[in-house]
């Protein structure tokens, strides 16, 4: 059998089986991570929705989105089997609706703690993105969620970041 240090995957335990990462050990740091997803939409719902100040029938879009991908941010550790559960100390997501029907989408959550947060950050923006979809599918079913992805962490053994042309 497979030992983690061989295989590199830290979810994994001395027989290869699924476990949650021992995180007792680490140093407790402030960690923080952003991330984003972007919303295509077909043109005439970027401008119905610019036109509408970002209302559907539903309500206000973006507004909805931010609170939604806050809530999912905080609640990671009961989607994703392995997240430790978190009391966030920081999270905001940013909603940009940009020419071409493209909303970009992202979210930044911040703690002090011994794991990192790019799951919660990873979730909030996608989450946020769904809701996007959501309020907008009476419009069109033409909408694509796309680009989800980790820009940068910070605080643990690895600091990340996209480099400005990965961005």
């Amino acid at each position: 059998m497979a030992s983690r240090a061989h295989t590199g995957l830290s979810h994994l335990d001395s027989r290869n089986r699924p476990t949650m990462v021992d995180v007792g050990a680490k140093d407790v740091t402030r960690r923080e991570a952003l991330a984003e997803a972007r919303v295509q939409l077909p043109r005439e719902v970027a401008s119905a929705l610019r036109r509408s100040g970002h209302r559907t029938k539903k309500g206000p879009v973006f507004d909805t989105a931010i609170i939604a991908g806050v809530m999912a941010a905080k609640r990671t550790h009961e989607l994703i089997p392995f997240c430790h559960p978190l009391g966030l100390e920081h999270c905001s997501v940013q909603i940009v609706q940009r020419r071409g029907g493209e909303v970009l989408v992202r979210c930044r959550v911040a703690v002090c703690h011994r794991t990192g947060v790019e799951m919660e950050a990873l979730t909030g923006a996608t989450v946020a993105a769904l809701t996007i979809y959501d309020m907008c599918k009476a419009l069109s079913h033409d909408i694509e969620i796309t680009g989800v992805r980790l820009l940068e962490k910070s605080g643990g053994k690895h600091v990340y970041r996209r480099t400005a042309q990965e961005r």
